[in-house]
């Protein structure tokens, strides 16, 4: 079943079976995040946050952009402490996007440039069309963006190219370098995307969200944090009625009924 949702302007919402909702950046012809579109963005996650019965979120773009991040002919018109403003509202949109309670999948349309590309490493899991395409237009502009979670995803030798040459770089390289996991062709994106989206979505919802939350931790704890986080969460799992469940669930090879309990 599908239905949709109003959260305001440049952004629309729709739900899909089962516990799927999906969040489309509509603000052409770039996609890029005016206030108005940052602010239903935000009321749009603190909407799905609150509702159990979603288990993962796909957000895609509208037309040949997937985003271009934020606006920038509004940045010009700002003096510093607006601009501070600004750029804080939309580091929290990104980490609220980050920190959002299930997992997010970025099925990346076409242009993903500058705050674009931030934006899309605060997904979880980034999937794009074969007309794609990825800049880090920081020193372009004479601006910095992307330092810190690129070097995360794809590591520092590729990340400096793409920093510090601000060049384009297409969905075959994206690949090769883990920026992302699949190409697709661009009528075949969504699909993946909801395939992925509807395979995250029947497992065990606790488990999947303690697991996003423990690896969103990886790199920041040492070895011993970390086998500590994973006694920790591995006892906290194992006592859940869910978990029995998926253990019935997989001997008898049906689906799971959970609960979260």
């Amino acid at each position: 079943m599908t239905s949709t949702a109003d959260v305001g302007t440049g952004v629309s919402l729709q739900y899909e079976d089962p516990g799927i909702a999906v969040l489309t950046i509509d603000s052409p012809p770039s996609n890029a995040f005016s206030w108005e579109s940052r602010r239903s963005f935000r009321t749009a996650l603190r909407r799905l946050s609150e509702d159990d019965a979603i288990r993962c979120l796909v957000v895609t773009g509208t037309g040949r952009a997937f985003t271009s991040g934020a606006n920038l002919r509004e940045d010009e018109a700002l003096d510093d402490a607006e601009l501070a403003a600004y750029l804080d509202d939309f580091g929290g949109m990104l980490n609220a996007l980050e920190e959002f309670r299930s997992p997010v999948i970025a099925a990346i349309n076409g242009a993903t440039v500058g705050g674009g590309l931030e934006f899309a490493l605060a997904c979880d899991i980034r999937i794009a069309s074969s007309e794609a395409f990825f800049i880090a237009a920081g020193v372009n502009v004479g601006l910095i963006v992307s330092f810190w979670r690129l070097p995360r995803v794809i590591g520092l030798g590729p990340a400096k190219e793409i920093l510090l040459t601000g060049a384009r770089y297409d969905a075959a390289q994206a690949l090769n370098w883990g920026l992302v996991t699949e190409v697709h062709e661009p009528g075949a994106l969504l699909p993946a995307a909801m395939r992925k989206a509807r395979r995250i979505a029947t497992r065990a919802p606790l488990s999947v969200e303690a697991t996003k939350s423990s690896v969103n931790q990886a790199f920041e704890l040492d070895f011993e944090e970390g086998q500590a986080l994973q006694t920790a969460k591995f006892l906290e799992m194992f006592r859940t009625e869910d978990h029995k469940e998926a253990l019935r669930a997989f001997f008898e090879k049906r689906e799971g009924d959970y609960r979260r309990r």
